[in-house]
């Protein structure tokens, strides 16, 4: 594989985690949604910010979002 394909491969992949998400969860179909395929996107895009930069993002995180940082913990000892 070259670069280009690779690229191609990725755009394919990410093409399809949209589709696949855009497909709403029950308790998104209750609330609704005008663009199932935008919000799609943009939870795929957090969840990968969040993947690539755990630390950098926890504070952001709704599931983890009173949890001391290590650098706060250092500071409580």
């Amino acid at each position: 594989m070259n670069a280009s394909t690779d690229h191609a491969a990725d755009d394919d992949a990410a093409r399809h985690h949209v589709e696949t998400r855009s497909d709403l969860l029950p308790e998104e179909k209750v609330a609704g949604s005008d663009d199932p395929e935008a919000q799609a996107k943009a939870i795929l895009e957090e969840s990968e910010e969040r993947t690539e930069d755990p630390e950098g993002t926890r504070r952001d995180s709704a599931q983890t979002p009173d949890e001391p940082t290590p650098e706060e913990r250092l500071g409580e000892a």
